[in-house]
């Protein structure tokens, strides 16, 4: 609907309820699944503390606003080349404003074919208009201070803490802002009407590929979309 480069906040407040909350245990090295794991008979005394100390750290985050998650989204016209997406300025598709290099599956196949990203966006040779998109986020710019301040005050169980339930924003604000941008800014799922659940299991139209995952192993890519982003700014 709206083709450029966005920057993008959201509150604690709204992206609590988009937290998948399994990894938050994890990382103090509880297994089980939320909201099961509450109810475990080894370790759910002891999630049921966490689940309480989180929640009142993210209260206090967001009454102070001492956290404050950040953003950048970008769409674009975009038509693939062989392997590769190119990114364009505008609707021209003259100016390239950058390319966006995939991986083929180099596995040997039988009876499917070697995917490679690019190859669900519209070839140039095609004459059709295809777009692209990318974004940055971060569940608060605050979270090296914060920790370091707990850290000052020999506090390891609250600098944990807040560097856990940070990196949850982080994923918490991913989520939004692709629900966001299927229902809003791109619009191609206006009528998207899905749990927090069923985002979880990626229960909606399209994928959100992240570089240096397998569907995405290149790393380096994570430099074309910060400069088509212009994070820094």
């Amino acid at each position: 609907r709206q083709l450029g480069v966005f920057p993008v906040s959201a509150g604690i407040e709204t992206l609590r309820h988009y937290i998948d909350w399994t990894p938050f245990f994890m990382t103090w090295s509880l297994a089980g699944k939320y909201p099961r794991i509450l109810e475990d008979e080894v370790v759910g005394e002891e999630a049921k503390r966490l689940f309480h100390d989180a929640n009142q750290m993210l209260d206090r985050l967001a009454a102070e606003r001492s956290l404050n998650p950040r953003g950048v989204y970008g769409l674009f016209p975009a038509n693939r080349v062989g392997d590769d997406v190119e990114v364009y300025c505008d609707e021209q598709r003259g100016e390239v404003l950058a390319v966006s290099r995939h991986l083929r599956q180099q596995t040997e196949k039988t009876d499917f074919p070697n995917y490679c990203l690019a190859d669900f966006v519209a070839p140039k040779s095609s004459g059709k208009a295809d777009y692209f998109g990318a974004f940055a986020v971060t569940g608060g710019l605050e979270e090296d201070a914060l920790a370091a301040a707990y850290d000052a005050q020999h506090d390891d169980y609250n600098k944990i803490m807040v560097k856990a339930l940070a990196d949850r924003l982080a994923e918490a604000f991913a989520e939004y802002l692709h629900e966001q941008v299927r229902k809003l800014h791109w619009g191609y799922a206006a009528d998207e009407n899905l749990s927090n659940e069923e985002l979880i299991r990626e229960n909606y139209q399209g994928i959100r590929p992240a570089p240096g995952y397998p569907a995405c192993p290149e790393h380096t890519e994570k430099a074309t979309i910060w400069q088509l982003l212009d994070v820094n700014r």
